[in-house]
Order: C-alpha cells, then sequence, then structure tokens
C-alpha cells in the first residue's frame, strides 16, 4: 500500500455516469407509501380475514376438525391420568407386601448367621452357606 496512488485506491465509481451514481445503496430513493394511516392487524385479524375466501362448508368442516382435535386430547389426556394412577396406586398395593417379607426373610437370614457365628465361631456362617449347591448343613464332596 506504500507505492499505491489515489487512482488505484479509487473503486471506480468517479468514472460512472451521473444518472448511474444516484443508484447506489446510500442514494436509492426511498419509496414512501401511507403505511402509517393503516392500522395494525394482529395475526387472529388476519386469519379471520383469510376464512372469508373458503365456503361455509369447508369452514365448517375444519372448525369441526380443531374442536374434535382439542376433545381428543383432553380425552386422552383424562384417560391417561386415570390409569397411570391406577396402575401406580395398585402396583403400590400388590407389590409392598412381597417387598416387606423378601426384607424380613433376608433380616432373619442375617440373624441366624449372627448366631451361628457367635456359637461355633467366625468361619462356621460362612461354611455352610450359599456356596453350597445341597443346602446348609450338607457336607460338600471333594471332587478330583
Amino acid at each position: 500500500m506504500v507505492g499505491l496512488t489515489l487512482e488505484e485506491i479509487d473503486s471506480g465509481m468517479e468514472s460512472l455516469p451521473e444518472s448511474s451514481k444516484d443508484l447506489t445503496p446510500e442514494k436509492i430513493p426511498v419509496l414512501e407509501d401511507d403505511y402509517e394511516n393503516e392500522e395494525d392487524e394482529t395475526l387472529l385479524e388476519r386469519l379471520l380475514g383469510l376464512t372469508e375466501m373458503f365456503p361455509q362448508s369447508v369452514r365448517n368442516l375444519s372448525y369441526g376438525a380443531v374442536v374434535g382435535c382439542k376433545n381428543g386430547v383432553k380425552n386422552f389426556y383424562g384417560f391417561s391420568r386415570s390409569a397411570a394412577w391406577i396402575l401406580f396406586s395398585t402396583s403400590t398395593i400388590l407389590f409392598a407386601p412381597l417387598m416387606f417379607e423378601i426384607e424380613r426373610v433376608q433380616i432373619q437370614t442375617a440373624q441366624l448367621n449372627q448366631q451361628k457365628q457367635v456359637l461355633l465361631g467366625p468361619n462356621s456362617a460362612v461354611s455352610g452357606g450359599a456356596g453350597n449347591p445341597l443346602g446348609p448343613g450338607m457336607p460338600i464332596m471333594p471332587t478330583r
């Protein structure tokens, strides 16, 4: 940029005829319409205005479809709420006693193992436990 003259930097706008200079983006004349006198329409007003171009039967059919979809979604939501309440409350009533019984059996087994450990020594509770396929108290046969 050190050795450039003014003509080399010029964009070429000076060489255009006078009529094309007036159409640069800065100089394009703005067309002023009388939009200020019109009232702003809402989206609902525009949609209602568009409905006038359709016959009454099409309007009634589309209205019925929209109302039917709305009622269908509302009914499905109500049904799903009721079904979920019935499902979860029934499963709680049915499975809670089972879970309590399983927990009680596990606690009893732990207490029995603790009693064996106190009475027979620290290795007795482990040796006759779950590793024996024949059950507790049965001797394990040696394998070859």
